[in-house]
């Protein structure tokens, strides 16, 4: 008995060990902060190079009496300028315009993954739209450390007339601008830029995000949508935003435009221009700002789906 007990555990079965299974290889296409940043940045390249004409005309309407409407301004306009003071102040947006889109969407990436952090949602799952709006207004405050004295410099520019210009370019205006008021007029208007974008990119995404998943077919999925019907969600999708950030437009542009001490902040320039224009003038350029939004943010958000695509196939 004892030699069959030996001779039982020199034959026992060694024992199994398991072998680690093979990582699945890496998948493309996925989510990722430096794409949405990149993507960002071209979708504004093209919302400028649409909507740079009329974002002109909007600023005049806002800060000046001279005209009757955006017709009239963009008649004048070419009668006494020719048709490149449409363009004028370009130069700052477009320079301006990859760092302030890139961070937009970088910040609506990471809006998104602190609500779908904060709301436990699984990973794969659509966030909701008031979520999305959450993701939205939390984009507003990197972008405006960025914005706002691009927006300062361009609307300067924008307001000048042929036989009237101050400055001869942005690095000029910048200059000028830091001669009268020293660095911290260049960041003249920030709260106004930050409640204006906040408030417009609640609207802004909740807009496009809402249209794209009713325009998609049922059992397909968003990101597949054709190339219209992102074109269309994204022309909404800023109208929305200046439908609800008008007001705050008009406010900014008049304190950015303003000669230092016209005005002590933003109440000051909602009270005085109520009180002498009426509410009406908190909607000067509303015209031109829809007719821009259309194309300009279909530009857009067609720049930031098509580049994102690209990105996707390659990694």
């Amino acid at each position: 008995m004892l030699c069959l007990i030996r001779e039982s555990r020199w034959h026992l079965p060694p024992p199994r060990i398991p072998r680690p299974r093979p990582r699945p290889p890496a998948t493309k296409g996925q989510p990722s902060a430096v794409k949405s940043f990149i993507s960002g940045g071209f979708g504004g390249m093209c919302l400028v190079a649409v909507g740079h004409p009329l974002d002109t005309l909007k600023v005049r309407l806002q800060t000046s009496n001279a005209y009757s409407g955006m017709i009239d301004c963009a008649k004048k306009t070419v009668a006494r300028e020719g048709f490149r003071g449409l363009y004028r102040g370009m130069a700052t947006p477009l320079i301006g315009v990859t760092p302030t889109f890139s961070v937009c969407f970088w910040g609506y990436d990471q809006g998104k993954r602190l609500a779908r952090w904060m709301g436990g949602n699984n990973p794969g799952e659509a966030l909701s739209l008031t979520q999305i709006g959450f993701a939205g207004a939390l984009s507003a405050v990197p972008t405006t450390l960025i914005m706002t004295p691009m927006e300062r410099i361009k609307c300067v520019l924008q307001v000048q007339t042929e036989g009237n210009a101050k400055y001869k370019g942005p690095l000029d205006a910048a200059r000028g601008i830091m001669a009268e008021s020293g660095a911290k007029g260049l960041w003249t208007g920030t709260t106004a830029t930050l409640l204006r974008d906040g408030i417009g990119s609640v609207g802004y995404f909740v807009a496009y995000e809402g249209i794209k998943r009713a325009l998609t077919p049922e059992g397909a999925k968003p990101e597949d949508l054709s190339a219209f019907a992102v074109f269309m969600a994204g022309g909404m999708a800023g109208m929305a935003n200046w439908a609800v950030a008008i007001p705050l437009d008009v406010i900014k542009s008049r304190l950015q435009t303003a000669p230092p001490g016209t005005y002590t902040g933003v109440r000051d320039v909602f009270v005085k221009t109520v009180k002498n224009e009426g509410t009406g003038a908190l909607f000067r350029g509303l015209g031109p700002a829809m007719v821009r939004a259309f194309p300009a943010n279909a530009a857009c958000f067609m720049g930031v789906e098509v580049s994102m695509k690209i990105m996707n196939q390659i990694w």
